[in-house]
């Protein structure tokens, strides 16, 4: 709100549950404008042609995982493991892929772990697309899914992905219920002093869309 607010500083606000409620509120005239993460808001333009997003954002932010402070070592395979991917140019294809300009909709591919070492539990809110959503058949898709499947193959393990509500992640990774949590999750300084993010693996910021 408060970002908001240094840039529109007469706006009201109106709280809804869920993204689709705030878009469908704009689209019926129930609010003038939603202000929501960039990547999600350019995903729900490309797919309504009565909806537009401003190019300017009203914050840069980055994201990334966490984990638990007491596991440095589950941070340091993340970072080695998008290092890796950037290097050899899957993380490009994976950005194409997951943020398409038409906003299409896309694959997930599998990860090709037995899972010889074990299971990693990635906790996420499947209500963030394309980093984390849940497709018609029920399953949890999403860049962040993907890239936390790379991490597990790394690894050696078998991803299981744990839904819930976005304000339970921290608390689930702090009382170790799952080994990180990825659904895009801003690293700021109040959160880094409950959990160990990963090295950004993602520019966006806060973006405004209105009606055309």
């Amino acid at each position: 709100d408060k970002l908001v607010l240094e840039k529109f500083p007469h706006a009201k606000f109106k709280y809804f549950n869920t993204v689709a409620d705030e878009v469908l509120a704009l689209q019926t005239g129930k609010v003038d404008a939603v202000a929501l993460d960039e990547p999600i808001l350019r995903v729900i333009a490309a797919r309504t042609q009565t909806l537009y997003l401003f190019p300017e954002l009203i914050s840069e932010d980055r994201y990334g995982y966490a984990v638990n402070p007491d596991n440095p070592e589950l941070k340091q395979s993340i970072d080695q493991t998008v290092g890796e991917l950037k290097a050899n140019g899957r993380y490009d294809e994976m950005m194409h892929r997951w943020f398409s300009e038409s906003g299409a909709k896309t694959v997930m591919p599998e990860s090709g772990t037995d899972g010889r070492n074990g299971v990693l539990k990635l906790g996420t809110a499947p209500v963030t697309e394309p980093f984390s959503y849940v497709d018609g058949s029920g399953g949890v898709l999403g860049f962040d899914i993907e890239l936390a499947g790379q991490v597990a193959r790394r690894l050696g393990k078998k991803l299981e992905v744990v839904s819930m509500d976005f304000g339970s992640l921290i608390p689930s990774l702090v009382s170790k219920k799952v080994d990180m949590i990825g659904a895009c999750i801003i690293i700021t300084e109040e959160r880094s002093r409950k959990v160990l993010f990963s090295d950004p693996y993602y520019t966006g910021g806060i973006g405004v869309m209105i009606r055309r």
